[in-house]
């Protein structure tokens, strides 16, 4: 399967999923999205960028803490049930939605974001040139000091290397695929960056094993007087 159509099987996969399971990870914050709320209200980040927000979980979590969300996801459905979300919890203010693929340009001008979250989008079904590619447009919209906190399954996870293989650490399991990342390309995206933390985690009943990484753009530079 070549990686167009694994992108838009993926994507039909994720409507029916969210059709017939609405709000399927339930309201509740995850707890990379506790951390990074930490992380960017530390550092005076005031919107946030959540890519890959689906029905909007952290989504809904960010803007209760007081930030600006702008939430992208490329199942309209997902983000129908995060707007309708929003709209019962006086959040639509705060709260916009954006139906977008990442493996296209991020429709957003340069340094409008503070701070850019994702958990588990990088590790989807994404060759490794799209992460690159979309990592360098995360760097692009945020601004200066800007900070980005990822989440990925890496190739310690017990779903790596099996299930259906697409190559690239591509595996497919009951329907959904998973890249698992390798700490060198860990590594690699963080090239211009200050790496400020790779933290391993476990979330779910596998249980999934993951790594949170945060880092931070460059802030600008001053002028000499």
């Amino acid at each position: 399967m070549h990686d167009g159509e694994l992108g838009a099987d993926q994507q039909a996969h994720w409507q029916q999923t969210y059709t017939e399971h609405p709000g399927m990870y339930g309201g509740e914050p995850s707890e990379p999205a506790r951390y990074a709320a930490g992380v960017f209200h530390t550092a005076g980040a005031r919107d946030v960028l959540e890519l890959g927000a689906g029905h909007g979980r952290d989504t809904l979590f960010f803007a209760r803490e007081g930030f600006t969300v702008r939430a992208a996801d490329f199942s309209p459905v997902g983000l129908d049930q995060l707007t309708s979300a929003a709209a019962s919890l006086g959040l639509a203010d705060t709260v916009t939605t954006l139906v977008h693929d990442v493996r296209d340009p991020l429709p957003l001008p340069d340094a409008s974001a503070d701070a850019v979250f994702a958990h588990m989008l990088l590790c989807m079904a994404l060759s490794t040139e799209e992460i690159h590619a979309l990592t360098a447009e995360i760097r692009r919209v945020l601004r200066p000091g800007g900070i980005f906190v990822y989440t990925v399954r890496h190739t310690g996870d017990a779903h790596f290397n099996t299930g259906t293989p697409h190559g690239d650490n591509i595996f497919e399991h009951a329907g959904f695929a998973v890249h698992f990342f390798e700490r060198s390309l860990v590594d690699s995206l963080a090239e211009g960056w200050r790496l400020t933390e790779i933290h391993p985690f476990e979330e779910g009943d596998l249980p999934r094993r993951l790594w949170r990484i945060t880092q931070t753009l460059p802030a600008a530079v001053q002028p000499a007087k």
